[in-house]
């Protein structure tokens, strides 16, 4: 099939914005299109679908700061942004999808940009080992995008002055690691600016996809009312922090495809609430976990008996495998 492709710049710096708008192209991209979308957010927090807000993000610094905290549709962990991060977004049909096309296209701006990049790990970019681009994904009905970062001169101490990392992710990486693991382009080539690398990529993108059809600047006030109603859903306190009741009892462990926390409201022992916060890439694994546990007495079986119950496609058994393991360790 023949398509076409358009590339979107977002003139705002409004994540809130950034993000209704994401979520209105992969909504009307058409079957034959392939878009890249290039964004900015100021001084801005992004957790992934299925995180807790409380738990991840340092929200009172942030806000202090005149910081944003925002939630977007796909899974992962969190993120700061600032103007010096560029973020990118590929938006497609299912039919479509192909992440080494994708991959490859940051992939090869960066080394048009004199440094040598590679994929590694289930959704990092590096450069000398390290990572300046993290991504994660979302599957609509018929469509999908990819998303993540270009980390170019970004504010590192901000990075590490609101994101929490867990005990749980501290063990498994390290602190050193954690200190470590990330980088700015521009400390490996410091004649970066954001624009050099915005035309890198839009150079790389039509290089694979063919020249677009459309270049399209989007800025609040020519598209604010045609989002307005998403605008106002991901600006949204509840969208942002959702319900977080006061949790009786809390479970956390740290698997290969990612960090899983069951958080249990009890009354006689039997579970009357349950939360399950991740920043796994598949959210709807996760989605699949939510009702298990409700009405279930807190005892090893009972909870074993309720996931076994769980019917996930094939792709998950893996990971429902390693939930099973992993609540038969479980004490009380």
């Amino acid at each position: 099939m023949n398509t076409t492709t358009k590339i979107y710049r977002s003139q705002s710096t409004n994540p809130w914005f950034n993000l209704a708008l994401e979520e209105e192209l992969v909504k009307t991209v058409k079957k034959d299109e392939i878009i890249l979308y290039l964004w900015q957010n100021q001084n801005t927090v992004v957790i992934g679908k299925h995180q807790n807000p409380w738990r991840e993000v340092l929200v009172q610094a942030l806000e202090k700061d005149g910081g944003r905290l925002a939630r977007r549709l796909s899974g992962g962990g969190a993120v700061f942004h600032d103007m010096g991060n560029l973020n990118f977004t590929f938006v497609m049909n299912k039919s479509n999808e192909d992440l080494e096309r994708q991959l490859k296209v940051i992939v090869d701006a960066v080394r048009e940009l004199g440094i040598d990049a590679a994929f590694s790990g289930r959704n990092d970019i590096l450069a000398e080992g390290r990572k300046f681009s993290g991504n994660a994904f979302y599957y609509g009905r018929e469509n999908y995008y990819h998303h993540g970062t270009i980390l170019v001169d970004v504010d590192m101490p901000k990075l590490g002055k609101y994101l929490n990392a867990s005990l749980k992710k501290l063990e498994a990486k390290g602190v050193e690691s954690v200190k470590s693991r990330v980088i700015n382009l521009k400390d490996l080539n410091p004649e970066l600016t954001i624009q050099k690398v915005v035309d890198a990529v839009s150079d790389a993108f039509e290089k694979e996809y063919g020249k677009a059809n459309e270049l399209i600047m989007v800025s609040e006030s020519t598209s604010i009312e045609s989002i307005k109603e998403r605008f106002d859903h991901y600006a949204s306190w509840e969208w942002r922090f959702g319900k977080t009741p006061n949790f009786d009892v809390t479970f956390e462990e740290k698997f290969t495809w990612g960090e899983v926390i069951l958080s249990f409201v009890l009354k006689n022992a039997v579970i009357q609430e349950a939360a399950i916060f991740s920043d796994a890439m598949s959210t709807d694994f996760i989605e699949l976990l939510m009702p298990a546990f409700s009405d279930v007495r807190l005892e090893r079986e009972p909870l074993l008996e309720a996931a076994r119950k769980i019917d996930v496609p094939e792709a998950y058994q893996d990971m429902l495998s390693d939930l099973k393991k992993w609540i038969a360790t479980l004490n009380f």
